[in-house]
């Protein structure tokens, strides 16, 4: 008999969790559940800064990890990404409501930013903070259209943020899943096919001036990614030297090596300037490396030869005023935009198809996103229900132990047990009736799956 109540319960059981979701709490107002800490991006990027205005606002080095902290301390902020480049400064934030507006307040007395600067700043939340996190990673909101090094900035950013503490179990799934997508178009369209990169811009503007590399030389300062990409760059153009000037004069050594260039010190560059033809900084200096007088004293002795001279960085490598020198001719990134856009051509086409697949990735995050909201309330109305079946199978032992009929306990069992559990659905659903409410109506008929009874819909006809 016990192993017959057992079998009972089983299918009891099974019943429970195809209705579990009907003692939902959000049955009483209609409204799906909201996640109580949403997504918010803060900051300025290329498409609404010019270098002069992010110069201001990047972080390098170890002021990243300290801004993280920070950010961390802000009431309402539960994690934080910073992601900090040349053409962005943008903050990746889990939080309560408001809270990016202390963010920003933060973020304006941290770098003593005029209030003038709002014009500058974005903010995004939620479905189009996640779009816009997933276009960064795959180059799709790039200066250049589908570059690479994006990719591998957003990966350090995310490798800083997870070493200082300050991501939790949300941005890990959603870098995650952005790094994932990323992958999957660079690898299902041609949109980093095309030889378009800002070193490629800068070495490109530098041949239309100078129309014979092989009598010139170059002067590159700074030894990280984008100076190895120029260097390969300028010696597949045929260029005739190439200096590499850097602070770790082992990491300048390193790079001039495999382009059988010449390698030299900061200390040097002073020295080594009226020998360049084009020069073209990228380092992660807060201060200018190359001084107005500096490039003053090259000219004249250089004999107002022209220098042709590219700063890719922000902060600025090159004084700014030095462009009012004669015969320099100092172009900065935001100068070389016009360069890359003629060479994007042949990657919009690939662009529109990965859009479509951004568009098919985005709303499969949301999706897994918005399940794992109610994973907490299934797991509460598993156990409710669990309580509830143990509570009558209970009864129904000490019933058997009596010497009760079986056919009577299952019929007592079985008849508790729905009872029980559908008391609250019908008291909501009662309510719901009398106050006219036909979008909780409508929901419990679908979580219960119960189609609409003949007789109900002939009255409404």
């Amino acid at each position: 008999m016990l192993m017959a109540i057992e079998t009972r319960n089983s299918v009891v059981s099974s019943l429970m969790i195809r209705a579990e979701t009907a003692f939902s709490p959000w049955c009483r107002t209609g409204r799906t559940p909201k996640s109580a800490m949403p997504l918010k991006i803060l900051g300025l990027n290329h498409t609404t800064a010019p270098v002069d205005i992010r110069e201001q606002v990047v972080f390098v080095g170890d002021e990243v990890a300290r801004a993280l902290a920070a950010v961390r301390t802000i009431a309402g902020v539960h994690e934080v990404v910073l992601l900090s480049t040349c053409n962005r400064t943008e903050f990746y934030v889990m939080c309560e409501e408001d809270s990016h507006q202390r963010l920003a307040a933060w973020l304006y007395d941290e770098r003593h930013l005029d209030p003038g600067f709002s014009s500058s700043m974005f903010q995004k939340s939620d479905d189009d903070a996640i779009r816009h996190i997933f276009r960064v990673a795959c180059g799709l909101d790039s200066m250049v259209l589908g570059e690479p090094q994006i990719l591998g900035q957003l990966k350090d950013a995310f490798r800083v943020a997870d070493a200082s503490g300050t991501v939790g179990k949300q941005l890990n799934r959603l870098f995650q899943h952005s790094f994932s997508v990323a992958k999957k178009v660079r690898t299902d369209t041609d949109i980093g096919a095309s030889p378009v990169s800002v070193a490629y811009a800068a070495v490109d503007l530098a041949q239309q001036f100078f129309a014979n590399f092989r009598q010139h030389t170059a002067l590159l300062v700074g030894a990280g990614a984008t100076v190895e990409l120029l260097a390969r760059h300028l010696v597949s153009k045929g260029i005739g030297r190439l200096f590499v000037a850097n602070r770790s004069i082992e990491r300048a050594q390193a790079l001039a090596g495999r382009f059988g260039g010449y390698a030299l010190p900061l200390s040097e560059l002073e020295g080594t300037l009226p020998e360049a033809d084009i020069l073209i900084t990228s380092t992660a200096s807060s201060e200018p490396v190359v001084s107005y007088a500096q490039l003053q004293s090259a000219i004249k002795l250089r004999k107002h030869r022209p220098i042709f001279a590219v700063d890719i960085a922000v902060p600025r490598d090159i004084e700014a005023r030095a462009a009012t020198l004669d015969d320099v001719f100092l172009y900065t990134i935001d100068d070389l935009d016009k360069v890359i856009v003629q060479g994007q051509q042949n990657r919009e086409a690939a662009a529109v198809d990965a859009n479509r697949i951004l568009d098919d990735e985005i709303n499969r995050y949301l999706s897994i996103e918005r399940s794992k909201q109610v994973a907490p309330l299934i797991t509460a109305l598993r156990d409710q229900g669990e309580a509830l079946r143990e509570q009558i199978l209970v009864q129904a032992r000490r019933r058997l132990a009596r010497g009760a009929d079986s056919n009577e306990v299952l019929e007592y069992a079985t008849a508790a047990l729905m009872k029980k559990m559908l008391h609250n659905p019908s008291v909501r659903l009662r309510e719901a009736g009398e106050a006219s409410n036909d979008a909780v109506i409508a929901t419990a008929r679908a979580l219960f799956g119960v189609e609409q009874d003949p007789a109900d819909e002939a009255d409404e006809q």
